[in-house]
């Protein structure tokens, strides 16, 4: 059977992977989660889906039109997901806002500057790390934003009450538990080689690279994602406080 040097592709490994599935969806349900359907139906989609993305990406690599159509696809996909997290009604594709605004000048300046190559199997991966840490940023920051601004009304009006603009006041309330958005990113980045070898200095590594070369790949890698994500929070958190999302500012 074919395998790497980190996964040997073996007749068990479906045994194994169905195991942990398992053991994943009793621990949600025995644990009073209330997500071990949602276990099952993740790895479900993740199986389905990363086989479809790999056959696609095999195809698309090498036309630049539809490796924008790929990337444009990817960048819907994460706003709908995040969009559907932080807004309940229409507005569900403000979200969509932070997640280019913080993917778009990032990726843009690491091609400008020759960091990354314009190759397709190139940016398909870094624009999918970039919006995937733009998601996961903006939803984070959109919860946390709209939770605060509901939940600590009075204290809004309160402000109001003292003079305070509407984004201001609402901008006091929620702003420091949305910056919490940034922490893992932050984590990731202070503990990398200390805690974790991320997948890009590992996937450099397999694919023969020297760990000079894997490291500064994944170093870029890291920053590149850091900018990304603060600028996706705070687009985010303006958002939030001049009402574009669920329980916005009251002004």
């Amino acid at each position: 059977m074919r395998s790497s040097s980190l996964i040997s592709v073996t007749p068990l490994l479906p045994v194994a992977l169905l195991a942990l599935v398992v053991l994943g969806a009793l621990v949600a349900r025995l644990g009073g989660l209330g997500h071990g359907r949602a276990v099952v139906t993740a790895c479900l989609r993740a199986a389905l889906q990363l086989g479809a993305v790999s056959a696609v990406i095999a195809t698309v690599v090498a036309l630049p039109p539809a490796v924008a159509g790929f990337v444009l696809l990817m960048y819907g996909v994460a706003t709908f997901t995040a969009g559907r997290r932080i807004a309940r009604n229409r507005g569900w594709w403000w979200a969509g806002v932070p997640i280019a605004i913080g993917t778009g000048p990032v990726l843009a300046l690491l091609l400008a500057c020759g960091v990354i190559s314009t190759q397709g199997i190139v940016i398909i991966p870094v624009a999918g790390i970039l919006l995937g840490g733009c998601l996961t940023a903006t939803t984070l920051a959109g919860r946390r934003a709209v939770d605060e601004l509901v939940q600590r009304r009075g204290e809004v009006e309160a402000a109001l009450a003292l003079g305070f603009r509407p984004r201001d006041a609402a901008l006091e309330i929620c702003r420091p538990a949305a910056a919490q958005a940034l922490v893992p990113a932050l984590d990731q980045t202070r503990t990398v080689g200390l805690v974790t070898l991320p997948g890009a200095f590992v996937g450099m590594l397999l694919g023969g690279a020297s760990p000079i070369e894997a490291g500064i790949v994944q170093l870029v890698v890291l920053v590149a994602l850091l900018a990304a994500e603060a600028v996706a929070t705070v687009v985010t958190i303006e958002l939030a406080v001049r009402g574009h999302l669920d329980g916005g500012s009251p002004g």
